[in-house]
């Protein structure tokens, strides 16, 4: 049997990655429901409080590790990047399913992504991210964004938070539901995260990026 006939038979479509690419293509986002299930959410929720708890968090800053700086004027959210290798059971979870997702993206829409990188966000009460681009002047590998949101159910549209992308038909407000997984064109949509109101906003954020 050739190789590419095996390829081909061993190809699975997936109706969940279809719809991500489909709404990718038409719109340049996707917003995606239980992409990873009720008992993975509490297991990777639990996961970033305990490594909060454990003062393991950052400052978030702004422009990428070569130059970066922390203005709260800009954004208040605290972070922990992910290290794939270094990677717990319960990362290892969200990896899988990530890392299928990219494959499936680079074998059907040959998007050629090469790296990843996550790290979990924690927005205090009165943290916020002003409108911004996913993408930087001296590195514009950052092909699509992705954002996880591990925040308690319920989470009332009163407790803010919400993420909001500019869109040319104007803007998009998405409800940082638990569960829920947004992805968009890094380099396309602008977007914010609106003032957090009541509780703390919890999600994991990452990029697929190119060569």
């Amino acid at each position: 049997m050739s190789t590419e006939l095996f390829e081909q038979l061993e190809f699975v479509e997936n109706p969940l990655f279809e719809t991500i690419i489909e709404d990718l293509l038409q719109q340049h986002y996707s917003v995606v429901e239980h992409f990873f299930s009720s008992s993975e959410v509490i297991a990777l929720r639990n996961n970033l409080l305990l490594k909060y708890e454990e003062d393991r968090f950052r400052k978030s800053g702004i422009g990428n590790h070569l130059h970066q700086e922390i203005d709260k004027s800009i954004r208040g959210d605290f972070i922990l990047w992910i290290d794939e290798t270094k990677a717990d059971p319960v990362e290892q979870l969200f990896f899988k399913k990530i890392d299928s997702l990219v494959q499936y993206l680079n074998k059907t829409c040959f998007l050629g992504i090469l790296q990843q990188e996550f790290h979990y966000a924690v927005y205090p009460k009165g943290a916020f991210y002003k409108r911004h681009l996913d993408t930087f002047q001296n590195d514009d590998r950052r092909k699509l964004s992705l954002v996880c949101y591990l925040n308690e159910d319920p989470w009332p549209k009163e407790n803010g938070g919400e993420l909001t992308l500019y869109l040319e038909e104007g803007e998009k407000e998405i409800v940082p539901l638990p569960g829920r997984v947004v992805i968009f064109e890094s380099q396309l949509l602008e977007h914010e995260v609106k003032l957090v109101k009541d509780s703390e906003r919890l999600s994991i954020t990452g990029w697929f990026k190119t060569r």
